[in-house]
């Protein structure tokens, strides 16, 4: 007889008996996670999540409700790998550490950008990442009005990856096909052709998928704060630079 990844047998007289470890929200979520990680969301249905915990369809539903609820636990499972920055850390090191983090949770969880990406609304686990990481801006003594568009600046990065504008569509396989594509390309796109080559790109390096690598998400991180940096100093408010 087969047995499901969560029986264990143990044998009393010769005689085995099968023992389902027993279900609850956080296992449910968590053998979500591992089902999404091994085969992709869209391999996620509650038929397939039932089936590798090995029970009824309908067991589900008194741990979640339904999918979207199911998502919204798999955020926050996902959320609970970020690991605050060390203490003494001042605002930027802090900011720029915990973002680093968030990167690094996502890069074990690749589809998590999508599903972040279709939530309408934050778990208290979401909210309470945030929380902390305006916290440290604030306490780094940026004002709630350099630190409200500081947070706006960072966007999706906060979570550690970074919104393609576009996507970039995949050469055909033909080599002679590509090689035409390339050519019409560099003629008529001559100055995105002359970026785009400057530079390679790490495979793996991109939670979702993407031209999102190490090195240029960590530039525009650093970019980005370095600038915050330097509006603190100078005093900046939106009140003056609307009315300049």
């Amino acid at each position: 007889m087969s047995r499901s990844r969560n029986e264990t047998s143990n044998g009393a007289g010769g005689t085995a008996v099968l023992r389902r470890a027993p279900l609850s929200r956080e296992r449910v979520l968590r053998a979500a996670v591992v089902l999404a990680d091994e085969a992709g969301i869209d391999s996620l249905s509650m038929r397939n999540l039932a089936q590798e915990l090995g029970v009824a369809p309908m067991a589900l539903y008194k741990h979640v409700a339904n999918k979207e609820e199911l998502l919204d636990g798999m955020v926050s499972v996902v959320v609970a790998e970020i690991d605050p920055p060390a203490t003494g850390r001042d605002w930027k090191c802090g900011v720029r550490e915990m973002v680093l983090s968030a990167r690094r949770a996502l890069l074990r969880h690749p589809w998590a950008p999508q599903v972040i990406e279709s939530r309408t609304q934050a778990p208290p686990i979401v909210l309470d990442y945030m929380n902390s990481l305006i916290g440290m801006f604030l306490e780094g003594g940026l004002s709630a009005d350099l630190t409200h568009h500081a947070m706006h600046a960072l966007g999706s990065r906060m979570w550690g990856f970074t919104q393609e504008v576009f996507p970039t569509p995949a050469p055909p396989a033909d080599p002679d096909a590509q090689a035409v594509m390339f050519r019409e390309v560099a003629q008529r796109y001559p100055h995105i052709v002359t970026i785009a080559t400057i530079g390679s790109h790490d495979e793996g390096t991109a939670p979702g998928g993407g031209c999102d690598d190490q090195f240029e998400f960590e530039f525009a991180l650093d970019v980005l704060l370095d600038g915050v940096e330097r509006l603190h100093q100078k005093g900046w408010t939106s009140a003056g630079r609307k009315h300049s």
